[in-house]
């Protein structure tokens, strides 16, 4: 049987113009295509996933804990 590899951020990722290879921020922030060929929104078929484009999710904030909560 063939095993699939997992992907860097799991295997169903929907292609966006913000973690393509070709695409660069203007002054704005916005994602632009290097070739001018995505209308916005969609994604163009020069599209190549680039996992370093990729944003991490902030980590949650931790709960403050006092003395009493330790103490049984």
């Amino acid at each position: 049987m063939f095993m699939q590899k997992k992907k860097l951020f799991g295997n169903n990722i929907p292609p966006k113009c913000e973690y393509c290879r070709y695409s660069e921020k203007n002054n704005s922030g916005k994602p632009v295509c290097r070739y001018g060929s995505a209308i916005a929104g969609d994604t163009c078929k020069r599209y190549v996933y680039d996992p370093l484009k990729r944003e991490p999710q902030s980590m949650p904030t931790l709960p403050k804990f006092t003395a009493d909560d330790f103490k049984l």
